[in-house]
């Protein structure tokens, strides 16, 4: 968010980093991972490195970690002065951006850092695309091709879920989606069993805008949250290359929902990815997920080359 200035003082809600003074948060936190470790979590076309981890997500494990320890002093002085020991809760934090920006990496990667601190904390990683509606939900709508926009989750059932996650509840059920079918996946759930943090990975996480009867929002639900961001023309060709590469691997699945795209020349692959980009994604990025880019705690802005080249920290 750009200064607003008033009188001759300018006010701003975020901290600027470049990627060099970012990179000397880091410290002395160890880097626990290794380049095979690294592959592993790394999605189909993202082209992270070890050198972006000890740059980049270093530091955001120490912040995290900061955050974290000050979060669990304050719950022990406000039980101290409630009288009475309140149940353990795990510490939520939210990540959101665009179709294909690489969300999913950051969320594995982020799992894998913290994971590994001294503590040993427990780590669990869910995605909101266990709370779209199903398949047959959407078509009977008529919403189909809405799919990851807001109306297509079940958000109540979301909201329900994190905010037994956050009662301490000793056992939370999600449900679990297939990108492979497109679908949720019938009769199968991930079971969350109050671990020390959650991360929550999706694309609309952090809106506010309320329907008919809802008091609750997602974002009601985290602690920190951040947003992977990038210019949208560079996103779109991140897509297009993940949309190409998943011709030659996951479509080519005969219980692939997308089985068609590997048989279709390249031309009409194009013609059809472009299609998906201008009629779907690159709309919802604009109207849902783009505005509330700015309502994270910190934002990654990377570059053409998926490299982190700004960070953006809100004040506290």
């Amino acid at each position: 968010m750009s200064s607003v200035p008033i009188g001759e003082v300018s006010f701003s809600r975020h901290i600027n980093f470049t990627r060099e003074e970012w990179a000397q948060r880091r410290e002395y936190t160890p880097l626990t991972l290794s380049e095979e470790r690294l592959a592993a979590l790394r999605s189909l076309n993202d082209r992270i490195s070890l050198d972006e981890v000890e740059q980049i997500y270093l530091p955001l494990s120490r912040l995290l970690d900061l955050y974290i320890n000050g979060t669990q002093k304050l719950h022990t002085v406000t039980s101290t002065f409630l009288g009475h020991k309140e149940a353990k809760v795990p510490y939520v934090i939210g990540i959101a951006g665009s179709v294909a920006v690489g969300k999913s990496t950051t969320a594995r990667l982020l799992q894998e850092l913290l994971g590994a601190w001294p503590s040993a904390p427990r780590v669990d990683l869910i995605t909101t695309d266990g709370f779209l509606y199903p398949n047959k939900t959407l078509q009977a709508r008529g919403i189909m091709n809405r799919k990851g926009f807001p109306e297509s989750y079940n958000v109540r059932r979301l909201i329900h879920f994190l905010a037994e996650v956050k009662a301490g509840q000793p056992e939370v059920s999600a449900p679990l989606y297939s990108h492979l079918i497109y679908d949720i996946v019938p009769n199968e759930m991930q079971i969350i069993q109050q671990p020390d943090i959650l991360i929550v990975e999706g694309l609309n996480i952090l809106q506010e805008n309320a329907r008919k009867g809802q008091h609750l929002f997602v974002s009601d639900f985290f602690d920190f949250t951040i947003y992977v961001d990038a210019e949208e023309d560079d996103i779109e060709q991140w897509y297009m290359e993940r949309f190409f590469m998943l011709r030659e691997t996951a479509f080519r699945d005969p219980s692939s929902y997308f089985r068609r795209y590997a048989e279709i020349s390249t031309e009409e692959a194009m013609e059809t990815a472009k299609g998906i980009w201008n009629e779907i994604n690159g709309p919802n990025l604009h109207a849902n997920i783009l505005p509330t880019r700015e309502r994270a705690h910190l934002i990654l802005k990377k570059d053409e080359h998926h490299l982190v080249q700004k960070i953006k920290l809100r004040k506290l």
